[in-house]
């Protein structure tokens, strides 16, 4: 099983990122999504959806960051507008099942001027 993770970069403040996600090898997933860890801080929940589609997400992006899920394409994509530079880190997609969690191999987003 893995997670293949693109869509990270620079970005100025105030600009717009899309992360996108793709499952391979699950037989099924409950929670899908986003993690993130910035230097000297520990991982964070960013946004997940799970199987029923409800979702989650970190106060700190709440009306910024849009997350949602492909069940056909086993993949989830994280819209992300009006970054900040707080916004900087490492993102991980995260999937979990009955099994145990996967993470993926996480994408430097940098928002600086």
């Amino acid at each position: 099983v893995q997670l293949q993770a693109s869509g990270g970069g620079l970005v100025q403040p105030g600009g717009s990122l899309r992360l996108s996600c793709t499952a391979s090898g699950f037989r099924s997933i409950n929670v899908l999504g986003w993690y993130r860890q910035a230097p000297e801080k520990q991982r964070e929940l960013v946004a997940v959806v799970t199987s029923g589609v409800r979702k989650n997400y970190a106060d700190s992006v709440k009306g910024r960051f849009t997350v949602s899920r492909d069940h056909a394409k086993n993949a989830v994509y994280l819209q992300m507008n009006s970054l900040e530079p707080e916004d900087t880190a490492i993102y991980y997609c995260y999937a979990r099942n009955a099994r145990g969690v996967v993470w993926g191999q996480g994408t430097q987003v940098t928002v600086s001027s």
